[in-house]
């Protein structure tokens, strides 16, 4: 008998494996709106995150953590694709600071899917959205689906 099961990713998929990534966690990403090839997730301001105690600045590294991670769920929830991805690139270009104790939000965009590689953009901000703390685009692999 054959077996029906739809094993492509989704929206939901991709909250269910991002939710059990130890670095999501520990970041405490917190999952916005995953489906058709775009994500929104964000992460609160944490004193463990600042990467300079004198101003209260998150660290870069737990900005690109963020970003890495939204990019990662917007391929899995793309349409086109059939289950997990992997960052073949990604480059992020800072902005500017974020604000100390506001949270910081990513989107990305799952724009072009080949037979091998996605392609994606990314954006992250806190409170003012019409100064953006990074910008991304990245490529990542693609599973069939």
């Amino acid at each position: 008998m054959a077996d029906d099961t739809d094993t492509r990713a989704d929206g939901a998929t991709a909250k269910d494996f991002f939710g059990t990534v130890p670095h999501a966690t520990a970041l405490g990403l917190t999952f916005g709106t995953i489906e058709g090839g775009t994500a929104v997730m964000s992460m609160p301001w944490a004193e463990r995150l600042v990467g300079d105690p004198a101003t209260g600045v998150v660290h870069g590294g737990a900005v690109s953590a963020l970003m890495d991670t939204c990019c990662g769920a917007a391929v899995m929830s793309h349409p086109q694709m059939g289950g997990p991805t992997a960052t073949l690139g990604l480059r992020i270009d800072y902005m500017r600071p974020a604000t100390p104790g506001q949270t910081i939000r990513a989107e990305a965009t799952c724009h072009h899917v080949t037979r091998t590689v996605a392609f994606v953009r990314a954006v992250a901000m806190d409170d003012d959205s019409a100064r953006p703390v990074a910008t991304a685009t990245g490529t990542f692999t693609v599973s069939a689906a």
